[in-house]
């Protein structure tokens, strides 16, 4: 079994998602006590969201760069980002590091072209939904990701960051994002990305009949997968 190494905090609500999926994946398909191999760097995530309230991505990338590296040292062979935004910085972190980057937006992608989904709504930040990097991966694989209007997305960042990202998860943001994923689908959205790692903490499959992909998830198996 290989070493996961995961850069987490961001938050660290979402980090134990992760580190739950990839444990119980890895008992499931080995059986009896086995547990995944994993190194942790978790970081500071208010650090890290005041420097995306100021820009400040190549400092952001040499934080998450420095982590990385320091993984990698603990013999980690694969790196992840426990974080949809931070993907911005992902080409500078696999530059500073000899093991593949597993790139969150690949797992997402994957699952939606295996689903037979070429159009699909997404969720997240507002880094994530506003800035480029995110959609343009998708497209590199035939994707086209619909984004909600500004009044929803506002909407949807205060509930990452003022709610679930402090362990806080409410019916009536639940409600919220709901209706915004059904105004998704009036627009041609055929699935929804929870493109934030906190989102599964409040949306489930359950909630709705459209698709979800959840990235925590996808993202946590792609590095068992890599790991065996």
């Amino acid at each position: 079994m290989k070493t996961i190494g995961l850069i987490g905090g961001m938050s660290w609500e979402s980090t134990t998602l992760y580190y739950q999926t990839m444990n119980r994946a890895v008992a499931e398909r080995l059986g009896g006590l086995n547990s995944a191999r994993v190194v942790l760097a978790s970081v500071n995530f208010a650090e890290i969201a005041a420097m995306q309230r100021a820009g400040q991505w190549a400092e952001m990338a040499e934080v998450l760069a420095n982590s990385a590296r320091k993984l990698e040292s603990a013999g980690a062979e694969c790196i992840l980002i426990g974080t949809n935004t931070m993907h911005k910085v992902a080409p500078q972190v696999q530059a500073a590091i000899g093991v593949p980057l597993l790139h969150i937006a690949d797992a997402a992608a994957i699952a939606i072209r295996e689903h037979g989904l070429r159009k699909v709504g997404l969720l997240g930040t507002r880094f994530t939904m506003e800035q480029p990097f995110y959609a343009e991966h998708l497209a590199q694989y035939g994707i086209e990701a619909v984004i909600p209007n500004e009044a929803d997305r506002a909407e949807v960042h205060r509930i990452i960051f003022d709610e679930l990202c402090q362990g806080k998860m409410l019916d009536y943001s639940r409600h919220t994002l709901l209706r915004i994923a059904d105004k998704l689908a009036v627009q041609g959205a055929e699935g929804l990305i929870l493109g934030c790692t906190e989102l599964p903490l409040l949306l489930q499959q359950s909630h709705t009949p459209i698709a979800l992909f959840d990235t925590t998830v996808l993202h946590a198996l792609a590095a068992v997968d890599f790991a065996l």
